[in-house]
């Protein structure tokens, strides 16, 4: 029996815009809480915690969501490297360079690479499975997840089984098919085919040999990528000429559906990919007619309907088989036959450059959020929230003065050379021009009212003179 620690690697750098309004490009559905009360990346650190089975996890994010990552993985108390993507390569390069990192951790490292946007139920369940394909991945297979339809759908790819491998549910892999029309799709859960879940295990040394074999220009991409890459403020940055070489291309396609060393293992726990919002309304419990809710959402002579309310009171009367998310600044209803149409929707929506189709009202930075809360021609109001520790930038402003209120915590407030705390209750006055700063001191969040008065609220009117966090003007 092998007794390797796994090395797990969380993908997390997808955009999930089939789950749009809730979902989008600033802030997608893995850092959301969409199937529980942690979000689907937190679920997926959480599920490779047993420091028994499991070795300390590797994150692949972008550099937009790096903070936010190592915080949601902070919160539950896990300390992730985290790998940043300087770009999109899809997943055959994000495996591959995760592969190489690993590799030069230990040779013979074992490595699962898993989705931070899928639901597993059934933990130990999944971890039997995968103790049973580590036992192969040793011997060298790429192994897969198979999971067990539930019912004839078409929006998986499906895996058919071959001959067994000596280990417990795991085979060779005799076929990949693509996702298939609802007959077809019928014959394979008849026929005995698995789903297959994106997710999987091998050797780190046996995956990059098949992909110098199959897709050498993505091997030599991430080769290039971790060798040059750098460490800022604790993130691995890859190097960005380099990892932009790899075409974009999903490991799908890149090996396992080339390679003589696929396997599969049969997952029987209960998985979802919650691509859709009617994969939510799968994984949401439903009351005793069918509905499936979230937040302050009220039914009434409805049937079977998934009402998804982020904090705007929802009512549905009357109707059956359909989906309403409201969000602050924009409603979806559709009906659940059609939760696909809802990914044309959004490029439909980025095609009229409607700001809504990619950013939220709540817009997230490195020491917290802001939100904005009204705005006219000559002032606009944010709420604004900064986590414990977070510390602004010191910036001025050469359109807008500004007037914070502290409503919860305690605020250290810098303008010029003057340095002073805040407390609830008490507010500061920062004047056009003035050179300033914000910073939570405090054990609590920090919650404060910011008046902005002047002639141009733009973000771009943030001149930064230093950052902790090192970004830009």
């Amino acid at each position: 029996m092998a007794s390797s620690l796994i090395i797990p690697v969380i993908l997390a750098g997808g955009t999930g815009t089939r789950l749009w309004p809730i979902s989008r490009d600033s802030m997608p559905k893995q850092f959301l809480p969409l199937a529980g009360e942690r979000s689907t990346f937190q679920q997926a650190l959480a599920r490779v915690s047993n420091a028994a089975l499991f070795a300390p996890p590797v994150v692949m994010t972008s550099d937009a969501f790096r903070f936010f990552a190592r915080r949601q993985a902070q919160d539950i108390g896990m300390e992730p490297t985290v790998v940043l993507e300087p770009m999109r390569r899809d997943s055959a390069a994000a495996i591959a360079v995760a592969a190489t990192i690993a590799r030069a951790r230990d040779p013979s490292a074992i490595v699962l690479t898993l989705a931070a946007d899928h639901v597993i139920f059934d933990l130990e369940l999944f971890r039997a499975a995968c103790l049973a394909g580590r036992d192969a991945a040793e011997e060298g297979r790429i192994v897969t997840f198979g999971i067990r339809p539930s019912a004839p759908k078409t929006g998986y790819g499906y895996i058919r089984p071959g001959a067994a491998l000596g280990h417990a549910a795991v085979h060779a892999v005799a076929a990949y098919v693509e996702k298939p029309d609802e007959a077809t799709a019928g014959r394979y859960v008849a026929d005995g085919y698995l789903w297959n879940s994106g997710n999987f295990l091998f050797r780190a040394d046996v995956l990059l040999d098949e992909l110098a074999r199959y897709a050498p220009e993505v091997a030599q991409a991430a080769d290039a990528a971790v060798t040059n890459a750098t460490t800022d403020l604790g993130f691995v940055r890859l190097d960005a000429e380099a990892f932009a070489r790899a075409p974009q291309i999903s490991i799908d396609y890149a090996v396992m559906e080339r390679t003589e060393r696929a396997a599969v293992v049969e997952g029987r726990f209960r998985w979802s990919d919650v691509g859709n919002w009617a994969a939510i309304f799968e994984v949401t419990e439903r009351d005793a007619a069918g509905n499936a809710a979230h937040g302050p959402a009220v039914a009434l002579d409805a049937q079977d309907c998934l009402i998804h309310a982020d904090d705007v009171l929802t009512a549905v009367v009357g109707a059956k088989d359909m989906m309403v998310v409201a969000s602050r600044d924009a409603v979806l209803v559709v009906p659940r036959e059609r939760a696909e149409a809802v990914k044309e929707l959004v490029a439909a929506l980025k095609k009229d450059a409607r700001p809504q189709a990619t950013d939220h009202r709540r817009v997230y930075r490195p020491w917290g959020h802001y939100e904005s809360v009204d705005s006219g021609e000559r002032f606009q109001v944010k709420r604004i929230l900064v986590a414990p520790g977070g510390v602004l930038s010191l910036q001025k402003h050469l359109h807008r003065a500004e007037h914070w209120v502290v409503v919860r915590g305690t605020a250290e407030v810098t303008i010029g050379e003057s340095k002073k705390i805040v407390h609830e209750n008490e507010s500061a006055y920062i004047p056009i021009g003035a050179v300033h700063r914000l910073a939570n001191p405090g054990r609590i969040p920090l919650e404060l009212i910011e008046v902005q008065t002047g002639s141009y609220f733009g973000e771009d009117d943030i001149i930064r003179l230093e950052d902790v966090y090192k970004r830009g003007s």
